[in-house]
C-alpha cells in the first residue's frame, strides 16, 4: 500500500434527500459505504458493477468532485480531503478523467483545437501561443486524428472521434492518473475495441495508470490488472483479472459473469446461468447485514444479521462473504 499512486481507505459518501419545501431532510443516500483499495502506477484497476451501484460516485470522489462524507483519498503521498482548493488544483494536473458521453462532455462552440489547448493555458503548461499550437497537433496525432481535426467543432465528429478528443484532453495535463468513467459504453461495439486499444497503447507508452470504471465485464476483463466489484456502495471482491473471472467466490460476481454471453453457442447453450432474484435495493433503505442478502441464492440468517467484512481469502483475492 505505501507505494501505491493511489490509496482509498474506508471511503463513505450519503447524499441528503430532502422532504420538500420547509421539511429538511427526508433520509439519506448511501451511494459509498466503506470502499477501501489502492492502485499500483502503471496498473489498471476495473471498477465494475449495475448501475446505481456508487462506481461514478467513488471516482467522482477520487478526484474531488464530490467531497466524501468520510474516508481517506491519498494519491502520490497527499491526503486531497483535507487541501485547500489552490493546493488541489496542482494536484488536479496530474489526476484526469475520461467521462462517459462524448457527446455532451465537450463544449459545441469550441473547436477541438480551442478545446485541447484551454487547459494547457489554464495550468500555463505552455505559454507560447505557436507552440501551443504545435501540442494540439501532437496531442490529435497521439490518439488518431489529423491536425485538421482541430479546425473542427464537435458535432462535426463521430461519436468514436469525439471521445478520442477526450482522451486526448486528458493526455493534455501529462497525468499520472486517469480516472475512466465508462468511456466506452455510449460507442458501437467496433468503436469500443479501438478505444480500449488505444487507452492500452497511451498505457504502455506513457506509463499511465487507470481507474477503469464500466458495468461491462468483457471490456474490463480486456484492460484491467485487477478487478473489483461494487454492489450496493460496497466492493463486494477484489482480485486479479484472472482469479477473478476463472474462481470467483462471490455470488453477486458469479451471477455477473453468467450473464456475459460467449460467442460459441455450443457452449452457451449448456452453461448455467445464475439467475437474481427481486430487484436491487435502494440506497435510501440499504438491507441489514450483507446488502446482497435479499437477492443471494445461498443466503443463510447469518447474512440477514452480520455486515461480512472484505477479508483476504486467497492470496491477492478478497470476497466479503459468510460463505466464501
Amino acid at each position: 500500500m505505501s507505494q501505491a499512486l493511489l490509496e482509498v481507505q474506508d471511503l463513505v459518501k450519503h447524499f441528503p434527500v430532502g422532504g420538500g419545501l420547509l421539511k429538511g431532510a427526508a433520509g439519506v443516500v448511501r451511494a459509498v459505504e466503506g470502499v477501501t483499495f489502492s492502485i499500483q502506477r502503471g496498473e489498471t484497476l476495473g471498477l465494475v458493477g449495475e448501475s446505481g451501484c456508487g462506481k461514478t460516485t467513488t471516482g467522482r470522489c477520487v478526484l474531488q468532485l464530490e467531497q466524501p462524507t468520510s474516508g481517506r483519498i491519498v494519491f502520490e503521498g497527499a491526503e486531497l480531503t483535507g487541501l485547500s482548493q489552490d493546493k488541489l488544483r496542482t494536484v488536479r494536473r496530474h489526476m484526469q478523467v475520461i467521462f462517459q458521453d462524448p457527446y455532451s462532455s465537450l463544449n459545441p462552440r469550441m473547436t477541438v483545437g480551442d478545446i485541447l489547448a484551454e487547459p494547457i493555458k489554464v495550468h500555463r503548461i505552455v505559454s507560447d501561443p505557436a507552440k501551443r499550437q504545435a501540442r494540439v497537433r501532437e496531442l490529435l496525432e497521439q490518439v488518431g486524428l489529423h491536425a485538421q481535426h482541430a479546425r473542427r467543432y464537435p458535432h462535426q465528429l463521430s461519436g468514436g472521434q469525439r471521445q478520442r478528443v477526450g482522451v486526448a484532453r486528458a493526455l493534455a495535463m501529462q497525468p499520472s492518473l486517469i480516472v475512466c468513467d465508462e468511456p466506452v459504453s455510449a460507442l458501437d461495439v467496433s468503436i469500443q475495441a479501438q478505444i480500449i486499444n488505444l487507452l492500452e497503447e497511451l498505457q504502455a507508452r506513457f506509463g499511465l495508470t487507470y481507474l477503469f470504471i464500466a458495468h461491462d465485464l468483457s471490456v474490463v476483463r480486456h484492460i484491467s490488472d485487477r478487478v473489483a466489484v461494487m454492489y450496493l456502495g460496497r466492493i463486494v471482491e477484489l482480485a486479479d483479472r484472472q482469479s477473478l473471472y476463472d474462481e470467483a467466490l462471490h455470488p453477486y460476481t458469479r451471477a455477473l459473469l453468467s450473464a456475459v454471453p460467449i460467442p460459441d453457442p455450443k457452449l452457451e447453450a449448456r452453461r448455467e446461468r445464475t439467475v437474481l432474484r427481486g430487484e436491487v435495493p435502494s440506497p435510501l433503505n440499504p438491507p441489514s447485514g450483507c446488502v446482497f442478502h435479499p437477492r443471494c441464492p445461498i443466503a443463510v440468517d447469518r447474512c440477514s444479521a452480520e455486515i461480512p467484512a472484505l477479508r483476504e481469502i486467497k492470496p491477492g483475492h478478497w470476497a466479503a462473504c459468510h460463505l466464501a
